[in-house]
């Protein structure tokens, strides 16, 4: 047994090994040298594990590839692609997400698209009622883009799939794909007239998460604000009291503790960088109700943020948590945040990590 530990960057694909104890680290990259790799997945739904990687390139597009020897060789499918009579094309595979049943990998994308394959990846079909949704037209982009950055199969029912976008918000199907329904009331959307500040879509949600034995439990990175929904995105709660800033992007759920979530505070305004330009990552046990600040280990003088899919932690006994920054650093920790150290540097800007034990 073993760790693995992808690192997309703007300029290519990092692939790091290491042992379970999580000590030491050998790097492999650049896969795909020069292309952007927004979003990776490790797929350990067979007996060895499978590396999806969603890049971009100038001159080739997006594309979704796959390895079955760890980055040794990577093969393609037909890609992620509107089908003939739509006015749009695919500009980056923001998200890769595990379906709950095997074969099935969920693609999100800008523009603002849902995608599903049952072929491991080969082939992905639109979730065109969501593309039809009457809303969708007046959803808006963020600074990065119209992207499905979250993708939330319900594990135990392939027909009920949670999904959230910058900026429109969260929205859920129950029946397959058939229907989609927006999913955001009690998110405040600041950027909105005093009086409009909480509106049925268009809240800007950086990034959303939940852990597979309590799927009505959804934890909520909004811009401005951190929340929990106790009935799987009915209504929300603010359980951003007690952090630096509830400004962020990613949010990551323990993966043995339901109610342990950790998030990354950055300064809302100008300066988008934690609070004291302290590099921490703060805990909550209690579903949101207290935090504690982690930073044994991380920098000083850190004056970069962390993207909404740059935190993820692995499923070992003691729980291994990893931050990439846009200085081209990964931090990691074996002991669930309590002590971290740097595992790699000087790589490109960091947008997405994502580990499992292999």
């Amino acid at each position: 047994m073993g760790t693995v530990l992808m690192v997309g960057t703007r300029k290519g694909l990092w692939i790091g090994r290491s042992d379970d104890e999580r000590a030491d680290w050998e790097f492999t990259g650049p896969h795909q040298d020069m292309e952007e790799v927004y979003s990776c997945m490790v797929d350990v739904w067979g007996d060895a594990p499978r590396l999806y990687s969603g890049a971009s390139s100038t001159w080739l597009g997006p594309q979704v590839r796959w390895s079955d020897d760890l980055g040794a060789t990577w093969q393609e499918g037909s890609g992620v692609r509107f089908p003939e009579g739509y006015d749009a094309s695919v500009e980056r595979v923001w998200q890769l997400a595990p379906g709950s049943e095997p074969g099935v990998v969920w693609a999100g994308t800008e523009p603002g698209a849902v995608w599903r394959s049952v072929d491991h990846g080969r082939t992905f079909a639109l979730e065109e009622a969501l593309w039809n949704h009457p809303q969708r037209q007046e959803w808006g982009a963020g600074f990065g883009g119209q992207a499905f950055h979250t993708i939330l199969p319900h594990p135990a029912d392939a027909d009920s799939v949670t999904v959230a976008i910058s900026t429109g918000g969260v929205y859920q199907t129950t029946d397959g794909g058939g229907s989609w329904t927006a999913r955001n009331q009690g998110i405040r959307a600041e950027f909105l007239p005093e009086g409009e500040q909480y509106p049925e879509f268009g809240q800007c949600v950086h990034k959303v998460t939940r852990h597979p034995s309590r799927p009505e439990r959804l934890y909520l990175q909004n811009h401005g604000g951190v929340y929990r929904s106790d009935d799987e995105g009915g209504s929300w709660d603010y359980i951003g009291d007690g952090l630096p800033s509830d400004f962020g992007f990613p949010v990551v759920v323990h993966p043995h503790e339901p109610d342990t979530i950790f998030v990354f505070p950055i300064g809302a305004g100008d300066g988008r960088y934690p609070p004291e330009a302290k590099a921490r990552v703060h805990r909550s046990r209690d579903a949101g109700d207290t935090w504690e600040e982690l930073g044994d280990g991380l920098p000083d003088d850190f004056y970069v943020g962390v993207m909404r899919d740059a935190m993820t932690a692995d499923a070992h006994d003691s729980a291994g948590l990893y931050v990439g920054a846009r200085n081209g650093a990964v931090w990691g920790s074996a002991d669930a945040g309590e002590t971290w150290r740097q595992l790699v540097c000087n790589l490109p800007d960091v947008l997405v990590v994502r580990a499992a034990k292999v």
